[in-house]
């Protein structure tokens, strides 16, 4: 697996010096998010030098760019703004040849009006399976025109908020184009560990085929995020399904502290190294 990060934990606003930063830390590639270029994390715009920019990036401090981030509320209660959403994931799709990377990672959404990252009893209606759905349908068309994948997550506040539901939006699509980025603290908040061990295990199994990404976050005993290696997740069982598999891809880590990086780095490092030798 390539251990990375999310390239914006770390301050600025060129991509050169946030990529330095990404390998000073000890991670070899990361998940792009345009604000490290200075703009919008979903900007209307990307000017050829801009995309440019980024690649010249991943070549000078030899950081992979691996993904970017495309994240908007794909089945946002009201049309103009979903619409908006689309035409910027389209602007990201057009420009990621010249950022050299091919993954767009997406947010299915959720019917709260201010933040996509808000749970919503309306999540689990036949009628916000139906919206998301023609979103993906639209964003599928946005990937073939450019040639690139979408990566959904499965997380509890979103209208995917299983791995059941992922597999389920997979094969009602039908496109090649949908991949998974994968992210067991999103699968639970309180659990046993028999009962972590069993989710992320299904998780795996029942994606397996369509895992492009790992994330690696974790979870406080009170059921609120924590850094990776702070938390309950038993990494070692985590990574262990995801070589089970054969997973090669790329490992990223988000939610903490630029100075936490370096720990984590380790600590990942750590049990990547430990499971090879076991």
């Amino acid at each position: 697996m390539k251990l990375g990060i999310f390239a914006k934990t770390f301050d600025g606003n060129d991509p050169e010096t946030v990529l330095k930063a990404v390998a000073a830390a000890g991670f070899v590639c990361a998940q792009y998010n345009m604000a490290c270029s200075g703009l919008p994390s979903m900007p209307e715009d990307i000017s050829a030098a801009q995309a440019r920019a980024v690649s010249d990036a991943s070549d000078a401090t030899g950081v992979d760019v691996v993904a970017v981030s495309g994240t908007y509320n794909m089945i946002h209660p009201d049309r103009a703004i979903r619409a908006i959403g689309h035409a910027k994931l389209e602007t990201i799709a057009r420009n990621c040849a010249g950022m050299s990377t091919g993954l767009i990672t997406l947010c299915t959404g959720t019917r709260d009006p201010v933040d996509q990252w808000k749970e919503h009893p309306d999540n689990n209606t036949p009628e916000a399976w139906r919206d998301l759905l023609k979103a993906m349908e639209t964003a599928v068309d946005i990937a073939d025109r450019y040639d690139v994948d979408l990566g959904i997550e499965p997380e509890l506040a979103n209208v995917v908020n299983s791995a059941t539901k992922a597999r389920r939006l997979i094969d009602e699509i039908k496109s090649p184009r949908i991949k998974i980025v994968l992210d067991p603290a999103n699968l639970f908040e309180i659990a046993t560990l028999e009962e972590q061990r069993a989710l992320v295990s299904g998780a795996v199994d029942l994606l397996a085929d369509r895992i492009v990404m790992a994330h690696a976050k974790d979870r406080n005993p009170d059921g609120s995020f924590a850094t990776a290696g702070k938390g309950v997740l038993d990494y070692g069982h985590y990574l262990g399904r995801l070589k089970s598999i054969g997973f090669e891809g790329s490992l990223i880590t988000h939610g903490l502290s630029a100075g936490e990086a370096p720990g984590v780095s380790t600590f990942l490092k750590n049990h990547l190294q430990d499971g090879a030798a076991s």
